[in-house]
This record gives structure tokens, sequence and C-alpha cells, in this order.
């Protein structure tokens, strides 16, 4: 008869999984991919190199889990503001970008690890599917901006694939170094960036509402 895991056998176990994941993530966080061996992340964890590969077969599985977790949550993060956040479309995909680099800026080396660290393949590909997701939630939300006439006819997959390039190369150096840029001043040309990328109206001059400038209307 196979043997079967009790309740508090599967229990600890799975939070000895969690703890390791955990301490993975700080350790990636802090050192990168290269830098999170197994050693390091068992030390890390209080455990032995033994227990680390009872939980996941390699380093590499390990790291997919921890990439998989991580940006799992950034994307659920940006889709639900995108998707489901205040106002109308344009507002949602600028509040939504700069939530995300906010987020970003906020955890420097975990973002860094996540949007562009060297990694090995694994990693890799789950970077592709996950920047695949991100296009997918812009997509949605330009498509609405277009539908509602805020945005000009377009092709929201091209726009979204453009948005997550151009978001992520602007971060990249910033999360690099080490955290003395202006992060709000970023933060507000990466928005004001994002919304010319999709083709969003300027935003009229404070105290003055949008609309024909004198030009169009006549000086009088």
């Amino acid at each position: 008869m196979a043997y079967r895991k009790t309740p508090s056998v599967q229990g600890r176990l799975d939070a000895a999984r969690e703890q390791l994941v955990d301490s993975a993530t700080a350790v990636v966080a802090e050192a990168g991919w290269s830098g999170a061996s197994v050693t390091v992340v068992a030390a890390a964890a209080g455990m032995s190199v033994g227990s680390v590969y009872q939980h996941f077969p390699s380093k590499s599985a390990l790291a997919v889990e921890v990439f998989r977790r991580a940006s799992g949550r950034e994307v659920r993060v940006l889709s639900e503001v995108l998707a489901h956040g205040t106002g109308d479309p344009l507002e949602r995909l600028a509040h939504g970008v700069g939530v995300f680099a906010r987020r970003a800026l906020e955890n420097r080396g975990l973002a860094h690890a996540l949007l562009a660290a060297p990694a090995d393949a694994a990693v890799g590909r789950e970077r592709l599917e996950y920047r695949r997701r991100y296009r997918a939630a812009f997509a949605r939300v330009i498509r609405e901006g277009v539908a509602e006439g805020l945005l000009p006819s377009q092709d929201a997959d091209v726009t979204a694939a453009a948005l997550t390039g151009a978001i992520g190369e602007v971060l990249v150096d910033p999360l690099a170094g080490p955290g003395e840029d202006a992060s709000g001043a970023l933060v507000a040309e990466l928005v004001a960036m994002s919304l010319r990328c999709a083709g969003a109206p300027p935003a009229a001059p404070a105290g003055r509402p949008a609309g024909p400038s004198d030009d169009d209307e006549g000086i009088r």
C-alpha cells in the first residue's frame, strides 16, 4: 500500500516549501538569479541543500517558481487596475502604468530580476509568457479607449506590445541603480509617454479646459 501523508505532515511540507520560495525570492531580490544558488537559498531558509531538492528537482525549477509567483502578483495588480479601476480607459491606463512603475521602484532588486536580469533559459521562457500577459492587459484597455472615442483607431495589440517594451526599457537603468533618482518625476514621465504612445490627446493646461486652440477659433 502506498504511503499517504497525514494532513499534519502535508501541512509541514507545504509550510517548508513556502518558506523556501519566500527565502529564494529575497535572495533573488538581493543578489539576482546568478546569486541564488541552491546552497545560498538553503542557508537563507535555514534548510539543508538536500531539503531543497525534496521540494524542487533543480535550481531552475525553484527559479521558475519564484518568477511565476512574483510576476503573477504584478500582472494581477496591473490587470485589476486596468480592467476594474476607477475612471475612463485613459485614466485607468495612466493609473495602471503609475502603479506598476511605483511598485517596481519600491522593490528595485526583485523588479530588475523580473524584467531584465540575466537568467537561465527556463526563466527566460517564463519572462516571455508574462510579457504576453502584460500586453494582453494593456490591449484590453486600449480597445476600450478606441471604442469610446478616447483614442484613435489602432491595432491595440501592436500598441500594447510597444508599451510593454517601452515601460520595461525606461525602468531598467533606474532599477539597476542605487535608488537616488527622482522616482516621482520618472513615474510622471513614464505615464505621459504611455498616454502619448496610445494616442491620447494632450492634457489641457491648468485652469483651461481642453478644446480648440486660439488659432482654430481666431484671436479677437
